[in-house]
């Protein structure tokens, strides 16, 4: 991919939800997340690549004692269609009996964090949650009902990219939410 394509891209994207809406919607989640949390003493997984704008904007909002951590699970890679789960990085703290909170940029079809919930319960983890910035709406998600416990924005269903959601590896690290032009 060259330069220009890269900044292409964005230039013709539709953006969905500005820099501003996006950190309201981290506040309402922030909020939320305290509301719930703020006395369990969780440890806090951040999800690589995607997890980390994410993270990075969500964490300083909680005002309350957590562990963080990260691991990298993928079925993308740098392909935009999801194949098997691949644990680039697993897990390493203990989670016997803690309120595991895994923080990722997206929620689309879910197999990943579904992966990522079952093997925290599968550990001894008392209750695994998640917090997305993005759910994606469609009905394609890996079982019905799924959703993320903690969801900042519900976007609808096209190619998106922006706060930790990648355009084949670029613009993560953009705030606000966009969709690549006729996708």
């Amino acid at each position: 991919m060259n330069r220009d394509e890269i900044v292409n891209v964005m230039r013709e994207a539709d953006c969905l939800h500005s820099d501003a809406e996006v950190s309201a919607a981290l506040d309402r989640m922030a909020a939320a997340i305290t509301e719930r949390l703020h006395d369990k003493n969780p440890l806090v997984y951040v999800v690589l690549n995607g997890g980390i704008i994410a993270a990075g904007q969500l964490l300083p909002r909680l005002k309350f004692p957590l562990e963080v951590a990260y691991l990298h699970a993928t079925r993308y890679g740098d392909k935009t269609q999801g194949g098997g789960l691949v644990w680039k990085v697993k897990p390493t703290q203990d989670m016997h009996e803690r309120t595991v909170l895994i923080i990722d940029d997206i929620l689309d079809e879910g197999n990943t964090l579904a992966a990522i919930l079952d093997y925290c319960r599968e550990m001894g983890a008392a209750e695994a949650l998640t917090a997305v910035v993005v759910n994606k709406l469609h009905d394609r998600k890996a079982f019905p009902g799924l959703k993320g416990d903690f969801v900042g924005l519900d976007v609808e269903d096209r190619f998106l990219f922006g706060c930790g959601m990648d355009y084949k590896g670029f613009w993560r690290n953009t705030l606000g939410i966009y969709a690549v032009k006729g996708l």
